[in-house]
């Protein structure tokens, strides 16, 4: 897959279940107004690769979000096993190395778009800055550090908050993917995300894809939630 994103944003849900009858509960709940759906470790652990098969069985895409982090060889294989189960995204993370990206991009090969994970969203400059054994950071600048390094290995895109995305596309312009997650609609919980956007901000900062779980999943309406968003970011809808 190329590393020049493709023009317009997508919307993807986030399936944060266990239970896989209650995932695809979701998938067909949100028919017509979302096909695409993220996958993570929770949904995957408990049902494997048939539950990526299931969904993509009901027309939707599959973002695998599995975060690999390990050697490079391991992280080529389990990249490439990923890509054979037909998933259109999947997630390693930057701080792994230039090595261990460029080997994430030869596992996937043209079959799906890898994207970096920089600094989770759940972090705040703190938190990072214990992590890394540091005095303190700055979250943006660590952002573009690793938003760099992940440019240079050709990687199709990186994970990063609305907060630090206006700065990636001023530094490397549109040579990444952005996926932004941790959206919240106006007036929504934050619930453990510490920097969080709103569609709209999401798609002023430059995204191409944005992530969004129980701001959908939890509400009284999930279709009405879906449809809100789908209305911020300027599309009717995805079959």
């Amino acid at each position: 897959m190329s590393a020049r994103p493709a023009a317009g944003a997508e919307a993807i849900v986030a399936l944060d279940y266990s239970d896989a009858a209650a995932a695809l509960a979701m998938v067909d709940r949100l028919r017509g107004h979302c096909g695409f759906f993220k996958i993570g470790h929770e949904l995957f652990t408990a049902n494997g690769p048939r539950i990526v098969e299931e969904v993509r069985g009901r027309g939707a895409d599959v973002f695998l979000d599995l975060k690999f982090h390990d050697i490079p060889n391991t992280v080529r294989g389990g990249v490439r096993s990923a890509a054979s189960l037909g998933v259109r995204l999947v997630t390693v993370h930057a701080s792994g190395g230039a090595a261990m990206l460029e080997a994430a991009v030869d596992g996937a090969g043209d079959a799906c778009g890898v994207l970096a994970v920089s600094v989770l969203t759940s972090l705040t400059a703190p938190e990072l800055a214990a992590a890394w054994g540091r005095r303190e950071v700055d979250v943006a600048d660590e952002v573009l550090r690793l938003a760099a390094l992940a440019d240079t290995a050709g990687v199709h895109g990186l994970v990063c908050s609305g907060q630090e995305a206006s700065r990636v596309r001023e530094r490397l312009g549109d040579r990444l993917a952005l996926l932004i997650p941790g959206i919240r609609l106006a007036g929504g919980a934050t619930h453990d995300q510490a920097r969080v956007v709103t569609p709209e901000a999401a798609i002023a900062a430059g995204a191409r894809y944005l992530v969004l779980g129980r701001a959908v999943t939890g509400a009284a309406d999930p279709v009405a939630a879906m449809a809100a968003v789908n209305a911020a970011i300027g599309v009717e809808g995805r079959e």
